[in-house]
């Protein structure tokens, strides 16, 4: 077929011709049908018209033969073929645009290149002038011809059986595309959906490649050339250049002019690319680059290449680079490149980036290396590495760490290099040398371990030589537990020093400061369903400092047993419950002895919807083997003390209106008695006991006394009244008062002796304690409340209060204040602190930050916190100053300083720890998570 004649036959006119038996003469041309160009090539079946102008064309001729009755020839829709270059378009339509082109890579050929099947010229015959603009119309009117005219040139013409089938191009029904580009129907949009997911492409697997471009070329499964406009997609990847090559047979593609690359969330443009696909392998030159990943632990993206999405679970890496090489998927190398996490303002830098000359991100392990690298920051280099390694989304990775610049008072200027070991996914350690310049290296170290059934931390610091003190220092600290199976578990808990003022010389933070007992101990649990078992071994070292009183040395348990049980499932409803010790204590200048109790008890709990009652009865009993008693002391006691006690309660409930919201309030009065007979106990040591606090749940204790050397006489009644706000949807408590008081009916007879650091306890005479009252929930919206009080009525004074609130409308925005006042705790006079804290922001993107306590007792600062924060997007700025109080009545102050770089390095000193600890409700304004922890494998 001529190419002038292409796109001149519909389906109906092609089945006519293929119906002629074979030797037959070729019927005469036909006219030309009209055809629309925007549906061409989609598969859509052909006007009726079409079949009415056949028929009018063959009715023209003279008869030849006898006439042969034909029935209509049914229509099958087959799809026209492809021109080899572009055909002038049909009178009264517009030309396409652009040239569409579907390569199904690298198997399928180009269109474009596809050859036609040649198929005979059909003999020219003059047609009407109408004809060959316009398709014939049918008459409204038809006049009836005969027969005998129809087929002037066809004798014997056989009726065909069947229709002819076409088996070469089967039929394909309309496409969506085709009918939009008609504009008959509307262009479709994705609705975004949570439950959609990248496809993920299997071995082996073949995807398609689309492009389209103003004009396309090529040879058929060798290459395709497109030119202007070109848009290439496949998998994931859209590209976008001037000009595009690509060969098929390699699945490779070399793209120039104005070139962009939108793959997976990550964007590099620039003026010339070569790259395959499939292996992300390739190059860019002169490249600008913006690589986005999904931080560890967020939820899965399904990324279009399109989307300008800025969130929180991800983290941006972007720069420029003279060139850039893909060296598979996730890896890129970069020459003379520049990195940064912040999005400059058109024609600006970032506020900060890292220059280098050799840059590779891979992010398969979340690393990232530099050669000399250079930090610059506001314009100005701030830091040079020769050589540079970096976590890209907050991973685990060993290499230096940011070093820490900072001052104290005890140590000068102070500099700390660590190096972290990522040893395994489960296994970690850091070594951090710390010089000091008053005092010399101290050498930290750490190792950290975690396993399905065990985990621990190891830690320890070593001073060669103290230029202040003029001797080596240390310390250390380990810390691991396990589960043994079978219901067995340990624990192992060392810690020491090398002398007694290594930690308020050389630590900072009040908790560690205030050391005085370090704890060595070692335990051996086992937790059988109904009965626990516990085996433990005690000591401490104890730091004497000598600007202080001496301390004494706490009893160790050497060692320690203790059993539990518990059975709820005794005839009547009975439950029965029991613990036992056994223990042995030790001292070098105390008297020692060993302990061994039984303790059954046996109560009935009856409880209603409403009601509740509990009686119960135990008896306590306790022997003594004592060594090292005075003279005249006997060296084994038995003490045996029966315990009576019964436990009742009532509950009310109302619906109520608290500020506009439905909640239930609750009325819960409960009556506790409790009665223990008096027991002369003046004999026995004391080993481990001290008064309990006083507070709501002690007032429903068997014993005031905390340790088992002191069996409190008890003939008594507690009663508390509860009132509750319930959110009657969730459940949740929205504010709680209650309001107790203890009443005796006898005095007291048992008390604890004097000692070398407090008086003899002075005996109760009276008949009622103080009074218990506290308030505590959401008063407000975002402010809370918690408050305490005890009073003494006797004397007509306040034995204990605190008072504390809290506002916190939105994370980074909190104020905290509290007080808190003891009269009198066993002749040590009372004290009071202030205790005020905050941080919230100022102006611009400035926060302030600090905390203020204060005793009244000392008179002097405990512990003082101040520091401005700045956020600027992508980086976050601190200077904060701290101020402790130590035990030699003196104090430390450190400074630090510190600049984070938003997922790349923090660089100065880390005071997050200490602002954490100081200010309750801190946030951290930039919002980025700490180092990941080891994780179980």
């Amino acid at each position: 077929m001529s190419q002038s004649h292409r796109g001149q036959f519909g389906p109906v006119s092609l089945l006519v011709l293929l119906a002629l038996p074979a030797g037959s003469v070729a019927a005469e041309p036909l006219p030309p049908l009209r055809i629309n160009p925007a549906l061409l090539g989609a598969g859509t079946p052909p006007s009726l018209a079409a079949p009415a102008a056949i028929e009018d064309a063959v009715a023209a001729q003279p008869a030849t033969s006898a006439p042969v009755k034909l029935e209509p020839v049914p229509t099958a829709p087959v799809e026209p073929p492809q021109p080899r270059t572009k055909a002038a378009p049909a009178p009264g339509t517009q030309p396409a645009a652009k040239a569409a082109r579907a390569v199904a890579a690298p198997v399928a050929a180009p269109a474009a290149a596809r050859t036609p099947v040649p198929t005979p010229p059909p003999r020219q015959v003059p047609v009407p002038p109408a004809a060959a603009t316009e398709a014939p119309r049918r008459p409204e009117e038809p006049q009836a011809v005969p027969l005998q005219q129809a087929v002037p040139l066809v004798t014997d013409i056989q009726k065909p059986q069947e229709p002819p089938q076409v088996a070469e191009r089967p039929a394909l029904p309309p496409l969506y595309s085709a009918h939009v580009a008609a504009g008959e129907l509307p262009a479709p949009a994705l609705q975004p959906s949570a439950g959609v997911m990248p496809h993920l492409k299997r071995a082996g697997e073949t995807l398609p490649t689309f492009i389209t471009a103003d004009h396309i070329a090529g040879r058929n499964d060798v290459e395709v050339v497109a030119d202007g406009n070109v848009e290439l997609r496949k998998r994931n990847s859209i590209l976008l250049s001037d000009r595009l090559t690509y060969w098929q047979a390699t699945d490779e593609m070399e793209a120039e002019g104005n070139v962009r690359l939108s793959r997976d969330g990550d964007r590099v443009r620039g003026p010339k690319m070569r790259m395959r696909m499939d292996e992300s392998t390739g190059f860019f030159e002169q490249p600008e680059y913006s690589i986005r990943r999904i931080k560890t632990g967020s939820a899965a993206t399904l990324w279009t290449g399109t989307e300008e999405r800025a969130s929180a679970e991800l983290t941006t890496g972007q720069g420029a680079a003279t060139r850039m090489e893909f060296e598979g998927e996730g890896r890129y190398r970069l020459t003379d490149a520049t990195y940064s996490t912040c999005a400059p303002a058109a024609g600006s830098d970032p506020d900060w980036f890292a220059r280098t000359s050799d840059l590779r991100l891979d992010y398969d392990h979340e690393e990232g290396t530099a050669r000399n690298a250079t930090l610059v920051f506001k314009g100005v280099p701030i830091l040079y590495s020769p050589w540079l390694s970096f976590s890209l989304n907050n991973e685990r990775k060993s290499g230096l760490l940011t070093p820490t610049f900072g001052s104290t008072s005890r140590g000068g200027v102070e500099y700390t290099q660590p190096f972290y070991w990522n040893i395994a996914q489960n296994m970690d350690a850091t070594v951090a040398p710390r010089f000091m310049s008053k005092r010399g290296t101290l050498w930290n170290g750490e190792y950290r371990y975690l396993n399905r059934s065990f985990s621990g931390t190891m830690q320890g610091q070593y001073m060669p030589d103290d230029k202040l003190e003029h001797r080596h220092r240390s310390s250390y600290s380990l810390s691991h537990s396990q589960d043994l199976g079978h219901g067995f578990s340990g624990a192992l808990s060392l810690n020491g020093a090398s002398d007694d003022t290594f930690f308020s010389d050389l630590a900072n933070g009040s908790a560690v400061v205030s050391q005085t007992n370090l704890l060595r101990q070692g335990t051996l649990s086992y937790g059988g369903g109904w009965w626990s078992a516990n085996l433990l071994a005690q000591s401490y070292q104890t730091l004497q400092d000598p600007s202080l009183p001496p301390v004494t040395e706490p009893y160790r348990r050497l060692p320690q047993l203790t059993v539990n049980a518990n059975r709820g499932d005794l005839p009547f409803g009975l439950n029965f419950a029991f613990s036992g010790e056994h223990v042995n204590f030790s001292n070098p200048t105390l008297v020692e002895g060993r302990r061994f109790t039984l303790y059954p008890q046996l109560s009935l709990p009856l409880q209603t919807a409403v009601l509740s009652l509990t009686p119960k009865i135990g008896l306590h009993s306790t022997r003594y083997t004592l060594d090292r008693q005075a003279a005249g002391t006997p060296d084994k006691l038995t003490r045996n003390v029966p315990i009576f006690s019964v436990d009742s309660g009532v509950t009310f409930e109302r619906q109520m209106d608290w500020f506009g919201n439905t909640l239930t309030q609750t009325l819960e009065p409960r009556l506790y008695y409790l009665y223990v007979p008096v027991r002369d106990q003046s004999l026995i040591p004391i080993f481990d006991t001290g008064i309990a606090d006083f507070n709501f749940a002690q007032m429903f204790g068997e014993n005031r006394y905390s340790g088992g050397d002191r069996i409190a006489d008890a003939n008594q009644a507690t009663v508390m009244l509860t009132s509750r706000l319930l959110d009657p949807v969730s459940g949740a408590e929205v504010m709680r008062a209650a309001f107790g008081q203890r009443f005796y009916f006898s005095t007291q007879n048992v008390g604890l002796p004097a000692s070398a650091t407090a008086p003899a306890e002075v005996l109760r005479s009276d008949r009622q304690t103080d009074f218990l009252a506290s308030i505590s929930g959401r008063v407000m919206p975002k402010t809370y409340i918690d408050a305490g009080i005890q009073y003494n009525p006797r004397l007509t004074q306040v034995e204990r209060f605190n008072l504390g609130g809290r506002y916190q409308p939105e994370p980074g925005k909190v104020l905290n204040a509290g007080y808190r006042y003891t009269r009198d705790q066993l002749g040590v006079l009372g004290l009071g602190q202030f205790d005020i804290s905050g941080q919230w922001p100022v102006f611009g993107g400035w926060h302030a930050v600090g905390r203020f306590n204060y005793s009244t007792k000392e008179g002097r600062m405990i512990e003082s916190v101040a520091g401005l924060e700045y956020d600027g997007g992508c980086w976050v700025g601190r200077v904060v100053m701290q101020r402790l109080a130590t035990q030699a009545q003196g104090s430390n102050t450190a400074l630090f300083f510190q600049l984070e770089l938003n997922g790349f390095a923090k660089v100065g000193s880390n005071p997050l720890d200490i602002l954490k600890r100081n200010v309750p409700g801190y946030g951290v304004i930039n919002q980025q998570g700490a180092e990941a922890p080891p994780t179980t494998p």
